[in-house]
């Protein structure tokens, strides 16, 4: 790469950086959902969502500028699918989570500065755009794909999660409790109880399984994923063995709490089994929130083991040998961010 061609990187990034920026302006303020309604000038849009008109000019211009708007006639519209993309949190589209996690990171970055010249951490708690940004990329993943895809995909698990009486099933740092009800929703017999260390996320997990309707049969605890207890037929770990401080001792745990056939069930990162440079896109992507997030947060948590965002395929499957599991494997599941394991 040139130097050239290097300065040309940066001010690209710069441009969707701030760009990410003004997206959660619009998304924190009712922008969009005002717009939504249909167009407005920047005297409709102030009133319509209680802001400053000089401000409601200036981001409607911004945004047609940026292409996310269309302007004609003095108003400003959505562009066509627009919505779906910023503003429908289940939409499989739903891309509004990356301006949040854009905020997260540039707010915390002053600490993490701080904790790369004494050797400490970040607590994740924290992160609290981090934690909802997580929560908004992933829901639409666990809303089409967990229960359409992924769990069919392994025919065994699928047929217990239908059968009768209704398995138990633990999703271990379910965060702010999406996929528990997911599952939930889709097997009807079944109980999750998801564990998550994040109180704040608990309590949200506690919200949307009250919205779903599945709260009978969800259940969420604070804890920690390698003192979990209980008794399940299938466990689940979805983006989430790479930021805990005893990734051996959580699958040695999860070992010891499953029933007979039953099956321990990760998502994690799909990324090379071994460091290249330059690396593609994702890789590149997942090495800044290592470096930003995912290596700060679990480092404040005092770790056996701080292995950061970029958890490759070997190091997972040695963990499991290393926490006595007879059978491991990578699933044949095609994702673009997510590699899939069966332990058992």
């Amino acid at each position: 790469m040139t130097s050239q061609d290097l300065a040309e990187r940066l001010f690209g990034a710069l441009i969707g950086a701030a760009e990410l920026l003004t997206v959660q302006l619009g998304r924190e303020l009712g922008l969009y959902a005002a717009l939504r309604t249909g167009p407005h000038d920047p005297a409709g849009l102030a009133k319509a969502a209680g802001i400053d008109e000089r401000y409601a000019r200036e981001w409607l211009e911004q945004q047609a500028a940026a292409g996310f708007l269309t302007a004609g006639a003095g108003s400003f519209a959505l562009e066509p699918g627009a919505a779906e993309v910023l503003l429908d949190e289940d939409n499989a589209a739903y891309a509004g989570a990356a301006a949040e996690f854009a905020l997260g990171a540039a707010l915390l970055t002053p600490a993490v500065i701080d904790a790369f010249r004494t050797g400490a951490g970040v607590p994740y708690a924290e992160y609290r755009h981090i934690r909802h940004g997580i929560a908004g990329f992933n829901r639409p993943l666990f809303t089409h794909q967990l229960t359409g895809e992924w769990l069919p995909a392994v025919p065994e698990v699928d047929r217990r999660l239908r059968a009768q009486p209704g398995a138990a099933v633990l999703d271990l740092g379910c965060g702010m409790g999406h996929s528990s009800v997911a599952m939930a929703r889709a097997y009807p017999a079944i109980t999750v109880r998801g564990v998550d260390l994040d109180e704040d996320s608990i309590t949200e997990a506690r919200r949307a399984a009250a919205a779903a309707g599945v709260a009978d049969r969800v259940s969420f605890t604070v804890g920690d994923a390698a003192a979990a207890g209980g008794t399940y037929d299938l466990i689940t770990v979805f983006e989430a063995l790479h930021d805990m401080g005893d990734p051996v001792g959580v699958l040695r745990n999860a070992r010891e709490l499953l029933t007979g056939g039953g099956s321990v069930l990760i998502a994690d990162e799909r990324v090379s089994d071994e460091f290249t440079a330059p690396a593609g896109e994702i890789e590149r992507l997942q090495y800044a929130f290592s470096v930003l997030h995912c290596l700060p947060a679990t480092r404040a948590e005092n770790p056996v083991v701080a292995n950061g965002t970029v958890l490759r395929a070997p190091t997972l499957l040695g963990w499991a040998r290393d926490a006595g599991y007879p059978t491991s494997e990578v699933l044949d599941i095609e994702n673009d961010f997510w590699r899939f394991y069966r332990l058992r």
